[in-house]
């Protein structure tokens, strides 16, 4: 007899509608080889390189790195594409770190407004003695002041705790 857990991951791959969210642990499980890897470093360098170009650099014909890429987000390895600004533009900015601690049942409606003001970078579900720490940039102290103010008022915050960046050491 097969142990546990291969017979729940046969089981699991039965039962699996193909490139369902509901399978997307089960595919990021089983099936990201070295190739998907690959693919995925390449995004991570370039995400605007074009479905020829991934295929060009992986020597596999279109079809298949567009059907890699459909599975891939379909289960939810890729979410989404993004740019990434040249540390020139963002040398200028004031970087903090807000830790936020809310009022109970006030984090969908905290989150939302915060997802609202573009100065927020990142938004992160802690544990500990704060529910959310907030990576933002600001031009210059005084808006990064006033920012702060603003996460401070919203409905559903009870205090907030900052602190500046001073210098990034890693970076990946």
């Amino acid at each position: 007899m097969l142990p546990y857990h291969v017979r729940l991951q046969a089981e699991n791959r039965r039962n699996c509608v193909p490139y369902s969210s509901d399978c997307a642990i089960h595919l990021i499980n089983m099936h990201i080889d070295d190739l998907d890897r690959t693919l995925l470093a390449l995004l991570r360098e370039n995400a605007r390189l074009s479905v020829v170009d991934l295929a060009r650099r992986l020597d596999l014909s279109r079809t298949t790195v567009a059907h890699r890429l459909g599975r891939l987000e379909a289960a939810k390895v890729i979410t989404g594409y993004t740019v990434r600004v040249a540390e020139a533009m963002e040398t200028g900015l004031v970087r903090a770190h807000i830790t936020i601690a809310l009022h109970p049942k006030a984090a969908p409606a905290v989150e939302a407004a915060l997802r609202r003001i573009p100065e927020v970078r990142q938004l992160h579900s802690v544990s500990g003695p704060f529910d959310l720490i907030a990576v933002v940039a600001a031009p210059s102290i005084r808006e990064l002041d006033g920012l702060i103010d603003r996460i401070g008022a919203l409905d559903g915050v009870e205090r907030t705790t900052s602190s500046i960046v001073l210098s990034t050491r890693i970076d990946r």
